[in-house]
């Protein structure tokens, strides 16, 4: 039996690939280590502690021993980092905890990786390190040679992140492959991100907050796509190099707001326009061809279907009850954040 070690598998991305690992890959035991922050709902991984291959570690990737721990009991094979901090706005307002994690964190995960062996370590990033492009270059994409040009400190703790283990594998040859993403979405996505913070509003008929004119360009992943992209990496991907995983669906801001609007059947009166951003970057647009190429891996779900998907989880009875439990703890930021914007 395969053992793979999954940091930050409570939160949105690293649960659903969990939830894929127990799902298709059977003979694998699933380790999630994660500290569990205020963007975990507990109650996300309730039917996944009920499978005899699956084991909570309730750690901070930061904590050495902790970290030692845990590789000196199970011995994994393959090691997967999720745990982030990840909210630009977050990191804007408090950026130490961003520099703590996303840095530190990873240096020790992976002198872990290199005391006890692995077979690979997986590094999990973000388009976000290349910056932005413009608005009127729709030709312009991100490729995985594109210098890392970071606009926000968490970009910027992305980056050295991934810049520390492209160094931890030409210094101490360390197996280790990094994937960078485009915006992704579907359900369990804390509300403080875009599209679960609109359907949660809209759904109580509350303002919408959108960022400036709402002209900014994302392009979308659905998540399960995202999760597949990962695990064709860990399979098939060559140690040492960087994938780009893109959802080829570019969308602005304005665009996504009211699409969840005419698909809840509410009025485009509900937005709110508010303040914008700090350095918000333009547009996010990946080229994924070497992973297509290479590990024969493209995004199945159109944006259509994902976010018809997406929003019918959120309003679902289980859906609705877990958003509520989120909002309700984080109800000082989300007015802080978008209703007092200077």
């Amino acid at each position: 039996m395969k053992t793979i070690l999954v940091t930050g598998g409570t939160g949105f991305i690293g649960n659903c690939f969990c939830k894929l690992l127990l799902a298709e890959r059977k003979d694998w035991k699933v380790l999630n280590v994660d500290v569990c922050t205020y963007a975990a709902n507990p109650h996300t991984i309730d039917e996944e502690l009920k499978n005899p291959n699956y084991v909570f570690y309730k750690k901070d990737i930061r904590d050495r021993k902790a970290m030692e721990e845990i590789f000196e009991k199970e011995h994994p094979d393959v090691v997967v980092n999720f745990a982030a901090e990840s909210h630009v706005d977050r990191s804007i307002s408090d950026p130490t905890i961003f520099l703590e994690t996303n840095i530190i964190g990873t240096s020790v995960l992976m002198d872990c990786c290199r005391k006890y062996g692995i077979e690979r370590y997986h590094q999990v990033s973000t388009d976000e390190v290349y910056g932005d492009l413009p608005l009127d270059r729709p030709d312009l994409f991100f490729h995985e040679d594109t210098p890392l040009h970071t606009s926000s400190p968490y970009s910027t703790s992305k980056a050295s992140a991934d810049l520390l283990v492209l160094a931890y594998y030409r210094t101490y040859g360390l197996p280790v492959t990094i994937s960078r993403c485009s915006n992704n979405y579907g359900p369990y996505q804390f509300p403080e991100k875009l599209i679960p913070l609109m359907i949660s509003k809209a759904s109580k008929d509350e303002k919408l907050p959108v960022y400036g004119e709402g002209l900014n360009v994302r392009d979308w992943l659905y998540v399960e796509d995202h999760c597949r992209g990962i695990l064709a990496v860990i399979e098939k991907g060559r140690v040492g190099e960087v994938y780009n995983l893109g959802g080829h669906n570019e969308r602005n801001n304005l665009y996504i707001v009211k699409r969840i609007l005419s698909e809840m059947g509410k009025p485009e009166s509900l937005i709110s326009h508010v303040p914008d951003r700090h350095g918000h970057d333009q547009r996010y647009a990946i080229d994924p061809h070497k992973a297509n190429v290479e590990l024969n891996w493209d995004p199945v779900t159109t944006f259509e279907v994902g976010i018809k998907k997406t929003i019918e989880w959120y309003l679902s009875d289980y859906g609705k009850h877990w958003l509520e439990e989120c909002v309700a703890s984080e109800q000082e930021w989300l007015k802080k954040n978008y209703e007092n914007r200077k």
